[in-house]
């Protein structure tokens, strides 16, 4: 699962700037990597860093209540607007991968997650797991 966010954050990221913006793909690819400082909310938190914490819906920039501005990006005339709101949007789709991946490794923090309920309501726990509590 390791290999896998660090591939989602830092490769695909490459890969998008490489394939879809080759003329300027370096610049592409440092306003893509620069969404990561969106994780400097996590020097928020107490402790900094805990591993069986699901980042989405804890931090106030992992808040599901900015997706839809991160997605609104997209739709800004400014390319470099539209990269921003791209590299959130994957950034966020990774931790919430990240997310998932943990459930299935800890009940209990799936229950204590702040978006067990969004969870439940998009299916993305199947039933066994939800009566597990």
């Amino acid at each position: 699962m390791t290999f896998l966010h660090y591939f989602l954050h830092l490769g695909l990221p490459l890969l998008i700037a490489w394939v879809f913006f080759r003329k300027n793909w370096k610049q592409a690819y440092l306003i893509l990597l620069a969404t990561m400082l969106v994780d400097l909310d996590h020097l928020l938190a107490e402790p900094i860093f805990q591993v069986d914490r699901c980042s989405i819906g804890f931090h106030p920039l992992h808040s599901p209540y900015l997706f839809p501005v991160y997605l609104l990006l997209w739709a800004l005339p400014y390319p470099t607007l539209r990269l921003i709101g791209l590299g959130l949007t994957l950034h966020m789709l990774t931790d919430f991968i990240d997310c998932l991946g943990m459930y299935v490794r800890c009940a209990e923090c799936q229950h204590s997650s702040p978006i067990y309920p969004a969870l439940q309501y998009i299916g993305a726990i199947p039933s066994a797991l939800s009566s597990e509590k």
